[in-house]
């Protein structure tokens, strides 16, 4: 019997062919997530009450780096559908999850970031946003949200996740990009929508009501984890783009990249970056859940700046890899293929909050309180 990770990979062709025949502008064809579904990979963030498989942490990470490595827009679609449907899988009281879990895991999507106002009206809020980087949005079931919202009787402003029906959502597109292009992280506004709360949970203040000890983890780490797998999947790709290309020997070059020592010491230096990231964020990964075994609690803040720095650090790293190989591989890499997709992808991937220096600062000011 495969595993999870071999099931990954063993889509490699398929996804890649998927990728490479998305239309400029458009998404890749929504197949790819129906076969990632029939390979027994839908929800492998996700709590098994609600149907996903909540496989260990670094199991996770190897799926979605190998759905990353086929192609970076199908890859980046799939961890962040995943990613959004354990919150609220996780972290809904019964009723929410029983509306919107009854027919099957979601395709769910959106932006979470508090580009929203709710204002509090009975049992719902209504909110009012407007949203960008809906990766996967076109394709998806339900649009996700992040909102300040306002109590009914005056009290402090409070940050809340919601979910709501795509139908509500109105999606505006405007994704004219260099890399990820296929994701369709499109912008989307909302105008008076009524949500019920129980399909929102509270950012600063989650309840986990069911799920594992990764679902202790909290918003933030998960989500790194999610962009940390992710920029390993199309880093790997990269390199692997790179050894195909060595054989090649480019115009006035003695020789070819693999016979040349500059070209072999590139790419053992490009191979060593990568594993030592690969390395990192599995370490952190393990030790993160240990910690939240331990204490049957949420992460605590340092272990938290600790996840986002080793996503931070393979983001940059990636790109980074990416435009070495690049330039190493010479024309191979300028034409279409599987190279420049991904040398396009990190670059875009790279600019995104979560491969941002925001974490670093975090982590660093942890380590400097626990110096003192």
């Amino acid at each position: 019997m495969s595993t999870p990770r071999q099931a990954a990979a063993a889509l490699f062709a398929e996804l890649d062919a998927i990728g490479a025949a998305a239309p400029a502008g458009g998404s890749f064809d929504p197949i790819a997530i129906t076969r990632i579904a029939e390979a027994g990979l839908a929800g492998v963030s996700v709590p098994k009450e609600v149907g996903g498989l909540d496989l260990p942490i670094l199991e996770m990470v190897d799926v979605w780096s190998e759905l990353a490595r086929a192609d970076g827009s199908i890859g980046w679609v799939a961890f962040a559908i995943d990613s959004a449907v354990s919150y609220f899988a996780s972290y809904l009281p019964d009723e929410g999850v029983a509306d919107l879990f009854a027919d099957g895991l979601p395709l769910l999507a959106g932006q979470f970031a508090p580009n929203g106002a709710g204002a509090e009206d009975g049992d719902d809020w209504v909110v009012d946003g407007s949203y960008q980087f809906g990766s996967g949005l076109t394709i998806a079931d339900l649009a996700g949200c992040g909102f300040f919202s306002s109590p009914a009787d005056g009290s402090d402003a409070g940050y809340r996740f919601g979910v709501l029906p795509i139908d509500q959502a109105q999606v505006t597109g405007n994704w004219h990009v260099l890399g990820l292009q296929a994701t369709q992280s499109v912008d989307y506004t909302l105008a008076g929508v009524r949500i019920p709360d129980r399909h929102t949970f509270d950012f600063f203040a989650p309840v986990r009501y069911r799920g594992s000890a990764v679902h202790h983890l909290g918003v933030l780490p998960l989500t790194a984890v999610g962009h940390a797998a992710w920029a390993l999947g199309v880093t790997r790709r990269v390199l692997d783009e790179l050894q195909l290309a060595a054989s090649r020997t480019r115009m006035g070059a003695p020789s070819s990249i693999a016979e040349s020592d500059h070209g072999l010491i590139t790419i053992a230096r490009l191979e060593s970056k990568y594993a030592s990231g690969r390395a990192w964020v599995r370490e952190v990964c393990e030790r993160a859940v240990a910690e939240c075994e331990e204490s049957g609690d949420f992460l605590s803040d340092p272990t938290s700046h600790l996840v986002r720095q080793a996503c931070v650090h393979v983001n940059q790293t990636g790109v980074d890899i990416a435009e070495e190989a690049y330039r190493l591989a010479g024309t191979v890499a300028l034409r279409d293929g599987g190279m420049q997709r991904a040398f396009r992808d990190l670059h875009a991937g790279g600019q995104h909050f979560f491969a941002s220096n925001a974490a670093s600062i975090d982590w660093a000011r942890s380590l400097l309180e626990q110096g003192n």
